[in-house]
């Protein structure tokens, strides 16, 4: 079927109106967060003009995803973002496209259309993180907790770290960058965890890493029986995964999460959760945490922000979350609590 000509002008329009959106949003980031070999978002559509649609650089490649329930809807757009970032970031060396809602699990983990191989490894914060782009329908980095990677980075002198759903690690290792000691990564998925292997090589840290491919329940269990205790506990889990162990569900059982790790937490120690439950409002969460402070052993120590560009700029914010993440400020929401013991227990990690 033959496009007309009026089809052809309101594509084209659509496409004009789009390279004035990717640039508006690109001017926004400013040149200093395109610097080096480094990664951040370069679009996020959901907030700033066309949801679905997102494009993330890492170091020289361009990761584009496509979120759209029905793919196809987007395929134009993605290709006007590709036409467009290649023109102006000459740096670009590949370009892969992730459609999450196709059923060819290797196009989920993305399609490369130009260019050769992607990116292995970026660099944050004086920090080297080694990549795998497809190794899921994720990029394997998470750009969201930028923030909290360097909060850890200040905060983790000479102390023990237990990150717990690791993924691949990137917490953990920024923790090391930061000095600390101990650190031991802990995740179901031990292919996930080869590349936190990968990332502690390619830098030089004076503190000790060790890996626990385990179900979460029972790492958990198994380090509660040996009486462990760690200065740091991180909290990341999924939205939702079960194992014949237990569920895991941060909607419904939120705070039996945090009180599972709790008890690993030495006196004096923080204890860092992670929810990033889209429909789970800041104020609810709020309200959770709430619970668990009034006994008096649990205190709020900080919230950490999500960067602009994954939040959008003021000035290029169209759309807003479906469901308020105040007083955070997006709904991957981040809590730093502090953590008092009844027997004073130190950390023996």
């Amino acid at each position: 079927m033959k496009t007309s000509p009026a089809q052809s002008d309101s594509e084209e329009k659509q496409a004009e109106m789009l390279r004035n959106c990717l640039a508006a949003c690109l001017k926004a980031r400013g040149p200093g967060l395109l610097n080096n070999n480094s990664a951040l978002r370069l679009f996020n559509g959901f907030y700033e003009g066309l949801p679905g649609l997102v494009a993330d650089l890492y170091g020289s490649t361009l990761v584009i995803s496509n979120h759209a329930r029905e793919p196809e809807s987007l395929e134009a757009a993605a290709r006007t973002a590709l036409e467009f970032y290649r023109q102006q970031l000459p740096r670009i060396g590949c370009v892969l496209v992730k459609r999450r809602a196709v059923r060819d699990p290797d196009l989920q983990r993305g399609e490369i259309v130009f260019g050769g191989k992607p990116a292995t490894e970026i660099e944050e914060g004086g920090v080297r993180y080694a990549l795998n782009l497809r190794l899921n329908q994720d990029s394997s980095f998470y750009l969201d907790t930028r923030m909290l990677r360097t909060f850890l980075q200040e905060n983790s002198g000479g102390k023990s770290v237990l990150n717990c759903f690791a993924y691949t690690g990137a917490l953990g290792i920024a923790a090391l960058a930061g000095g600390a000691r101990k650190v031991l990564q802990t995740d179901l998925n031990a292919e996930a965890l080869r590349l936190a292997r990968n990332s502690f090589r390619l830098n030089h840290f004076s503190g000790s890493m060790n890996l626990l491919p385990l179900d979460f329940f029972k790492a958990v269990s198994r380090l509660k029986t040996s009486r462990t205790l760690f200065d740091i506990v991180i909290l990341d889990p999924p939205l939702y995964s079960t194992t014949e162990h237990g569920t895991v569900s941060l909607t419904e059982n939120w705070l039996t999460l945090v009180n599972k790790v709790r008890p690993l937490v030495a006196d004096g120690g923080l204890l860092i959760a992670i929810n990033n439950a889209l429909y789970l409002s800041g104020a609810e969460l709020c309200a959770s945490l709430e619970q668990l402070t009034q006994s008096g052993y649990l205190q709020m120590e900080t919230r950490v922000p999500i960067p602009e560009d994954i939040t959008g700029y003021p000035e290029t914010i169209k759309d807003s979350p479906p469901v308020s993440p105040a007083p955070y400020n997006h709904p991957t929401k981040i809590t730093v609590l502090r953590v008092r013991r009844k027997d004073g227990a130190k950390a023996n990690a």
